[in-house]
């Protein structure tokens, strides 16, 4: 690492980088974890980038939470319901997470009926096996 002044330490819930583009910590996998939000991308409707924070699963109408993603070690139910909870308010209609996947529509609603649905499997009401 060396010094520059392009790195900008942060702390708190939320930075706002320009105009309409703030970054939300959520915390997850690890501690410091944060989304991005553009406000005015998708044509006004909201696009959140969540890198690796909020993950966009093989059926792109989902998304998932993982702390150890190598080791497939699930959030606690308590975290993954606090992040939805933290997005639930911020208005937008697109995610793009940071493997080339997306949720094209509906993608606040996408990440909290996923978020239902995984405290449920946490929990053993999801399904029985």
């Amino acid at each position: 690492m060396r010094p520059s002044e392009k790195i900008v330490f942060w702390s708190g819930e939320e930075l706002e980088l320009a105009d309409g583009i703030p970054l939300h910590r959520l915390g997850g996998h690890y501690k410091g974890g944060a989304v991005l939000h553009w406000e005015q991308g998708n044509d006004g409707n909201g696009i959140l980038l969540s890198g690796d924070i909020i993950q966009v699963v093989a059926d792109t109408r989902w998304v998932s939470f993982m702390y150890s993603y190598p080791n497939l070690i699930p959030l606690p139910a308590k975290k993954v319901a606090e992040m939805a909870n933290k997005v639930k308010d911020i208005q937008f209609k697109r995610l793009y997470n940071a493997f080339h996947r997306v949720v094209s529509e509906n993608a606040n609603d996408a990440v909290q009926k996923s978020a239902e649905r995984y405290i449920k499997a946490l929990q053993g009401e999801l399904f029985q096996t």
